[in-house]
């Protein structure tokens, strides 16, 4: 779809004309400018609007992306990402069934990889079967890592939230322009996205921005205390030798700025004190996140979680769910979970109340002390997490769902991220990750759910609270 098809007609943003390609019925613009680049004094600014332009400008290439390092190669192994540096990477997709269409329903995108990694222009995000589907998709990026989220003195906090943000006024200025309705917009994203839409839920600068939101393999804890948060960036700057200020990072060349941010991101896996890093860092990245949302007062005035408590977002349909295995795509994949011995399992679940005689008995029964750790922080991270923002919702307000197939790829079974081209149905993009033969009567249904909730407002099962509520994808 990127480089075939024929010229699409042009369309008229906020900031001057676009054309993109037409194949197989749907239209694509690719690589739109949402935001200038943040680079030079705009680095670590709050985004700001894109420059204007004359004339039609070109929308049939996929855009840059954040700046980012590769997956380690376990990872990389089952799922694909994209690196293609360039400033003007705060860009996003648009595919529709038909600009000159009215009314049509909307989704955007939020792609996940720990804040760090990630972006739009991955194959299996592709959202031509959503406009295949009546449906106008949207993908966008935002800033990553120390880019988007370090805490510095003099520098807006939370900024790749904001590049969500001004995405979602885009949308909401721009999108009737290729068929969509800006009134019925659901925002949807998976890991850190789905912590990102938590945020949004919570955030005061998003309301209003859309009406539904799809958390998938999410929770609402992804924010740090602000002085956390400036412990990491503290030892960001004490690697790259220059004082924790905009203006020391802001000289810093991208490819030392990600060494630093991998760097640290070792030490902190492999040394989660904290007193070094902050209590809220430690706890909520689980070793796996440095980078992450912080509570601002301003983006974020509390913890996700707590606003949603507290009735942030109360009006907005939910959909959300997780995966069964989440963490086997961590753990397994990476051949951590061989490593963990009994007394290493016993150290972490027995800071739970009956923890140690859950893995007695499933150790009897022959599980590994990896496997049950696995088990463990997935409830821990993803299930139980967003359940409980289902519990803490007004009634009938939350639809719950858990994602069962078991890829045979590196063992990961219903691992993390593994329902993302079930959900998208893109299974052929993604055989790395769900297998050689993954079973499409999963993907039928859960993309019309996806399809169905974004249209309606309801996925097809009873909410949160009616019953037999938890729809289970196998």
């Amino acid at each position: 779809m990127t480089r075939a098809g024929v010229d699409a007609p042009a369309v008229d943003t906020t900031s001057g004309r676009v054309r993109g390609l037409t194949a197989d019925g749907i239209f694509a613009y690719l690589g739109i400018s949402y935001a200038a680049p943040p680079v030079g004094e705009a680095a670590f600014a709050a985004p700001a609007p894109p420059a204007a332009w004359e004339g039609v400008r070109p929308a049939t290439e996929y855009g840059p992306t954040a700046p980012q390092v590769a997956y380690p190669a376990p990872i990389a192994a089952l799922f694909d990402n994209a690196i293609v540096l360039g400033d003007d990477y705060l860009n996003l997709n648009v595919w529709t069934p038909d600009p000159s269409a009215g009314g049509l329903p909307v989704m955007v995108w939020i792609h996940g990889g720990a804040f760090t990694r990630g972006s739009n222009r991955i194959e299996m995000y592709a959202g031509d079967t959503f406009a295949r589907d009546g449906v106008v998709c949207v993908g966008i990026n935002y800033r990553l890592g120390a880019a988007g989220f370090a805490s510095i003195e003099g520098a807006p906090d939370n900024r790749g939230l904001l590049d969500q943000i001004a995405a979602l006024g885009w949308v909401r200025d721009n999108i009737a322009a290729f068929g969509g309705d800006p009134d019925n917009v659901t925002v949807f994203g998976e890991s850190a996205g789905a912590m990102s839409i938590a945020s949004l839920l919570a955030s005061p600068l998003a309301t209003g921005l859309f009406r539904r939101a799809i958390m998938q393999s999410g929770n609402g804890s992804a924010a740090a205390d602000p002085t956390d948060a400036r412990k990491v960036t503290a030892r960001l700057a004490e690697i790259l030798d220059v004082d924790a200020s905009v203006e020391a990072l802001g000289r810093i060349g991208v490819d030392d700025m990600l060494r630093a941010q991998s760097t640290v991101a070792l030490e902190l896996m492999l040394d989660p004190n904290p007193e070094v890093w902050g209590p809220t860092v430690v706890d909520v990245g689980m070793g796996i996140m440095s980078q992450f949302p912080v509570v601002d007062g301003e983006v974020l005035p509390a913890v996700p979680r707590q606003a949603i408590a507290a009735g942030a977002g109360a009006d907005i349909p939910l959909l959300a769910g997780w995966n069964a295995d989440e963490f086997r795509f961590f753990m397994v994949a990476t051949g951590g979970a061989q490593a963990v011995t009994e007394e290493g399992a016993a150290a972490v679940l027995g800071r739970a109340p009956g923890g140690l005689d859950h893995l007695r008995t499933r150790l009897a029964a022959g599980a590994s002390a990896g496997d049950v750790l696995s088990e463990a922080l997935t409830a821990r991270a993803f299930s139980s997490p967003t359940t409980e923002i289902a519990e803490s919702r007004p009634t009938g307000s939350t639809y719950l769902y858990e994602f069962g197939y078991r890829s045979p790829q590196a063992d990961i079974q219903a691992g993390h991220a593994v329902e993302i081209p079930f959900v998208f149905d893109h299974l052929a993009a993604a055989h790395a990750l769900v297998g050689p033969e993954p079973d499409q009567r999963i993907a039928d249904d859960m993309h019309d759910a996806w399809v169905r909730f974004a249209s309606i407002g309801g996925p097809g099962w009873p909410a949160h609270g009616g019953g037999e509520d938890v729809r289970r994808f196998v």
